[in-house]
């Protein structure tokens, strides 16, 4: 994953003259589950025509320009990347909601995960 490369696909984008501002979201493998078991790495499947869907949806709101995403599947390990999210748009109060709704849904309509655990 490129992030990099990514934020330079945005500000590649024809109408990045009218952003006012890039917000993104990387998500990675945590070495503890929500309730506090060691984790050795997950078990990742999403779903990319839901993940397109979604990107369709999150590019009719207010102000949203241009969402990217770049997922990591299959067995991924502590620390190692799972989702990039980047959102340009206008203004903050358009582009932060469309961030966090964009990653909502990934996670629970297009991500399928499993937990493997240390014991």
């Amino acid at each position: 994953m490129d992030i990099s490369e990514i934020l330079s696909r945005i500000r590649a984008h024809p109408d990045y003259y009218r952003m006012g501002m890039i917000a993104s979201h990387l998500g990675i493998v945590r070495g503890t589950s929500r309730n506090n078991r060691k984790i050795r790495g997950i078990e990742v499947v999403h779903d990319q025509k839901v993940i397109d869907n979604i990107i369709n949806d999150i590019k009719q709101l207010t102000g949203i320009i241009e969402v990217l995403v770049e997922i990591n599947d299959g067995y991924l390990q502590v620390g190692d990347e799972i989702v990039f999210v980047a959102v340009g748009g206008d203004i903050r109060d358009n582009v932060f909601p469309a961030l966090t709704k964009t990653v909502d849904r990934i996670k629970k309509e297009a991500s399928r995960v499993t937990e493997i655990f240390e014991d």
